[in-house]
């Protein structure tokens, strides 16, 4: 359907995202759920998380479980943005991924391996939500 402006000009409606928008959306979906499961653990079971005595970032593991829940419900919803290809989706992706990213990385003494995976996870989103040209969204 053709949407017109005022003046009988031609307005083409927004298209979708595409490329690696896509990508980034469905990766920070995925990254999303797996932080809202991995904070899920940490409240409803924190002694299933191996800590490390001599480590500098010493915390409660359900407080950092309370972190991870609501950064991960963030990025559900800021991945499904991701989708209509605007630029305060983008924006607020390349933010939650660096929050996650930080997150996680602040998580190296109770899942290392774990967390190195999802550093380069949301290392790759961030790249790809900042590579989008303009004229490759709109």
């Amino acid at each position: 359907m053709t949407q017109t402006a005022n003046r009988g000009q031609y307005v083409a409606p927004r298209p979708l995202a595409g490329g690696l928008v896509v990508f980034a959306a469905v990766m920070l979906i995925i990254g999303g759920i797996l932080n809202v499961f991995r904070g899920i653990m940490g409240i409803a079971e924190d002694d299933i998380f191996v800590t490390t005595p001599n480590y500098v970032f010493e915390y409660d593991v359900t407080g950092w479980g309370w972190i991870h829940l609501i950064l991960g419900a963030l990025a559900v919803l800021a991945g499904f943005s991701l989708f209509k290809a605007t630029v305060w989706a983008r924006i607020a992706g390349v933010g939650l991924a660096g929050l996650l990213l930080i997150s996680s990385f602040l998580s190296l003494p109770y899942y290392p391996i774990w967390s190195v995976v999802l550093i380069a996870l949301y290392g790759f989103i961030i790249w790809a939500l900042c590579v989008v040209r303009r004229e490759d969204v709109t």
